[in-house]
């Protein structure tokens, strides 16, 4: 098996958004003396990772894992205990079959970019008791855990179990949903911040997040756009082709 190099699909608006990305965030690392290098890799693999899934890309999905892996671990040393539990029992499995989903569903053979997915009002009828139950349930577990900020914890779970939903089934909404996600997370990561500095690269990567998401929205919708004049293209084609004639003795 052929190793590809995904850095060779970034375009130069997407390079540069990732180095600034990064510069931006190991910046503020350093300028308040951060020890905390887990956070600063945890900030850094993030951003990394949406850059790739901004291109329809499966290997920024492989990143996410990481990131969620390490993001948990953070949060747990800081008392978010709701952000712990929803990466490790939510972003976690989600991510991975996001994996699977835009692995078995490339835009073409062969591509590594994923074919974009349609919202089916049948989706709606499964997300909207999924997020209630899913929210109300996480409230209570929450609680328990003496969880720092409540409710902004717990709006944290709907919003990510609404763009975890649609990112499995690939449709570019998703990142509307965690644009909402990333704004609470910069409420929460502030508010550790007013406890300690070491928090301010982590406030610092959401709203870098909140950057790449917004540019994610917008490169899926156009890719979508993309893809469905490809498919009428082809679709054209076949009907102009004559048909193959066989030779009869």
């Amino acid at each position: 098996m052929k190793l590809r190099n995904p850095f060779k699909t970034l375009t130069k608006f997407e390079w540069a958004l990732w180095l600034f990305s990064l510069t931006a965030i190991t910046a503020s690392f350093f300028a308040v003396g951060n020890t905390d290098y887990a956070a600063l890799t945890t900030s850094l693999l993030g951003v990394t990772a949406l850059i790739f899934m901004a291109h329809g890309d499966a290997f920024g999905m492989m990143i996410m894992i990481c990131f969620s892996i390490i993001y948990a671990t953070v949060s747990f040393f800081a008392h978010y205990y709701g952000e712990m539990i929803i990466y490790l029992t939510m972003q976690l499995p989600c991510c991975v079959s996001s994996l699977i989903s835009w692995l078995r569903h490339p835009s073409d053979k062969g591509t590594s970019e994923v074919k974009i997915g349609k919202f089916k009002k049948k989706h709606l009828f499964i997300l909207i008791p999924l997020v209630i139950a899913v929210t109300t349930s996480f409230f209570f577990i929450l609680r328990a855990f003496n969880t720092a900020n409540l409710i902004p914890s717990t709006i944290s779970v709907a919003t990510s179990m609404v763009a975890l939903y649609l990112m499995i089934l690939r449709i570019p909404a998703y990142a509307v949903a965690f644009i909402f996600n990333d704004i609470v997370l910069i409420v929460l990561w502030s508010l550790a911040c007013a406890q300690s500095l070491n928090y301010l690269s982590l406030v610092v990567c959401f709203s870098i997040f909140l950057i790449n998401d917004s540019y994610t929205f917008i490169s899926w919708t156009k890719r979508k756009l993309a893809q469905k004049l490809r498919e009428e293209a082809a679709k054209a084609s076949d009907r102009e082709s004559p048909p193959i004639q066989t030779e009869t003795n």
